[in-house]
């Protein structure tokens, strides 16, 4: 099928089958799947510029099922959620406009393929490393699901989040959902911000770096970070869908396709987070940025994108 917006030629049962398997993915880890979504689109032929708005457009709709069901389970700290929209907004701006300035160059699938590689590398190995670690901590042998928040979520690098907890930058406050005392306001935004750079710049919601941020920075335990980071990922991903439609960076028709998939997926990995404890969760996750960085290579190398 072709798609006169971008371009594109694909095969729209590849979108539909895509956005599904993106959605349980995303329902499950917390992440938005542009670390899956934005290779194989690559790969598909959509040139990098569409590849990112495309990604944020299909991203939102999969994140508001996702994060209506983890609200049920009660994974969503709100109050966090609410301060880190600040950050967010100002970073995926920032963001998009990098995009724009890499296109009158020509010079976005490069820039931004080695980007993701890079980043996607190193998200990989250091979940792998932690959620090993974190695995061999002996906790409750009650079953995962009647775990609490803190018994399924045990931690190697418990003391980077006690140093940013530390950390006596005024105002403060405290989030007891995620069973936190004391912590600044700033620390929030700007992980929040440098999220939402990394969502207008190299597409999706961002979750794949903001869950790792609000686990091992902020100490918000597993299953209420992801929960949490998928309620800002409709945020991030909504206005930066929006502001990179401005530009003509988005394929409305591939979206709304791989929609249909997500929407289904995101319920079944949702409820699939309840039956397994942070570490397993964060060891499962480990490899997947690092597949998506050998398909951006192998686009890279094989030159796929069109232009």
């Amino acid at each position: 099928m072709h798609f006169p917006i971008s371009g594109a030629t694909i095969d729209p049962f590849y979108l539909v089958g895509l956005g599904f398997l993106i959605g349980i993915f995303g329902g499950f880890f917390g992440v938005g799947g542009s670390f899956l979504a934005n290779p194989v689109l690559f790969v598909m032929g959509l040139p990098m510029n569409f590849v990112v708005g495309t990604d944020l457009l299909h991203i939102v709709g999969k994140s508001i099922v996702a994060a209506r069901k983890h609200g049920i389970l009660g994974n969503i700290d709100m109050k966090l959620a609410g301060f880190m929209v600040l950050g967010t907004v100002g970073g995926n701006e920032v963001g998009v406009q990098g995009i724009e300035m890499l296109k009158k160059m020509a010079k976005v699938d490069l820039v931004v393929g080695v980007a993701t590689i890079v980043v996607f590398v190193g998200i990989s190995i250091f979940m792998f490393a932690e959620g090993w670690q974190a695995s061999k901590i002996r906790g409750s042998r009650k079953p995962v699901s009647q775990q609490t928040a803190q018994e399924k979520d045990k931690r190697a690098f418990k003391g980077i989040a006690r140093w940013t907890h530390s950390l006596d930058w005024a105002p403060k406050m405290d989030l007891p959902h995620s069973g936190i005392k004391s912590i600044s306001i700033w620390a929030i935004l700007i992980v929040s911000f440098i999220s939402g750079i990394f969502s207008g710049f190299l597409g999706g919601g961002a979750g794949y770096i903001r869950m790792p941020f609000l686990v091992y920075l902020l100490g918000i335990p597993t299953h209420i970070a992801i929960g949490t980071d998928l309620f800002e990922i409709v945020v991030s991903a909504g206005y930066g869908s929006f502001r990179h439609a401005m530009n003509g960076n988005v394929d409305v028709l591939v979206a709304l396709i791989m929609q249909t998939g997500a929407a289904v997926g995101a319920q079944i990995g949702a409820v699939l987070t309840q039956y397994f404890n942070g570490p397993r969760i964060r060891i499962a996750f480990a490899p997947l940025p690092l597949i998506g960085a050998c398909l951006i290579i192998y686009g890279l190398a094989t030159g796929h994108a069109q232009h």
